[in-house]
């Protein structure tokens, strides 16, 4: 008996040729985007000592098969594992498909779980696969490095096509004056998200947060981050110190799920540009941190036009 029959994606080609062909080379399947945000802070030892060690021994066994999503289970913390009723097999279910893997973060803060503020796109009858598409879901043929190369990924502009409508001019003017330095998560993202305290390589800690800051992607614009810390004992067991670890930062831009048409940098210019709320500061940076972290922190000049 193959006790995850899905894990190989030919045991689905059969009837799902194409997909299954795409899926096999999906950031899903492959992982690919867990090695490659952690391996800057190796040397090239390092890099082959984690894929032997750490990758093919531990994220690769996270990889999601098609079973993984589209297998029908009893729920569990409402969240659904394993088999029910024989093996039935559902098309689509954010409670199943989606949360099962990103029911930590992601699904919670979308629905208003995390932090009691739900995002509106979810008050409105929204669901993941309203925005992410099935081509995103299961893969185009190509292979990625990382999502953020991914082509299909949905943004704000995809629906909200002219940020620059609206009968009130303040909207009109803010939307101009913002373009290309503030993401719409910098001033749309509403509740706290969850953010990282310590990593897997010791206790897992979590805990609620919004914060400010340049985008370590796009030093030009600020946006929401997220404390993700790869602490510099994360894989001392597998004889890794990370001999690079200053080349990157502890904290990342992220897609807060938290989205809300009026927030309270929305409604008063003050909230950044004087109280300069949310905003990374050094104070607020994780001890014994990356010295890349400094380089995020960004305090809102005062308007003077």
């Amino acid at each position: 008996m193959v006790k995850r029959p899905s894990d190989n994606p030919l045991s689905c080609a059969p009837c799902h040729a194409g997909i299954a062909a795409d899926y096999a080379k999906s950031l899903h399947f492959t992982s690919a985007g867990q090695r490659h945000g952690v391996i800057p802070r190796f040397s090239a030892k390092e890099v082959a000592l984690f894929d032997k060690k750490v990758f093919e021994q531990s994220c690769r066994s996270c990889h999601a098969s098609c079973g993984s999503c589209h297998v029908k289970s009893p729920p569990v913390m409402g969240i659904s594992l394993g088999l029910i009723k024989g093996h039935a097999f559902v098309k689509k279910d954010e409670g199943k498909t989606c949360a099962f893997c990103h029911g930590g973060r992601v699904y919670p803060e979308y629905t208003g779980e995390y932090s009691g503020v739900t995002d509106v796109h979810y008050q409105k009858g929204m669901m993941c696969v309203d925005c992410h598409t099935k081509t995103e879901m299961h893969g185009d043929g190509r292979r990625y490095l990382t999502k953020q190369d991914v082509r299909q990924r949905p943004t704000c502009t995809t629906c909200h096509k002219d940020i620059s409508s609206g009968k009130k001019l303040r909207v009109s003017v803010a939307h101009e004056e913002h373009r290309g330095k503030v993401s719409c998560y910098g001033c749309h993202a509403a509740g706290q998200y969850r953010n990282c305290s310590d990593c897997h390589g010791g206790e897992a800690k979590a805990s609620p947060g919004f914060i400010l800051g340049k985008n370590p992607r796009n030093t030009k614009e600020i946006t929401t981050l997220r404390l993700i810390p790869t602490v510099r004992d994360t894989f001392a067991k597998a004889g890794i110190v990370q001999e690079r670890y200053d080349r990157v930062p502890n904290y990342w831009n992220t897609p807060a799920h938290t989205i809300r048409k009026r927030t309270d940098r929305t409604q008063s210019c003050d909230a950044c540009h004087t109280e300069k709320k949310y905003f990374l500061t050094v104070e607020g940076l994780p001890k014994d941190g990356s010295r890349a972290n400094r380089g995020l922190i960004h305090a809102p000049g005062p308007i003077t036009k």
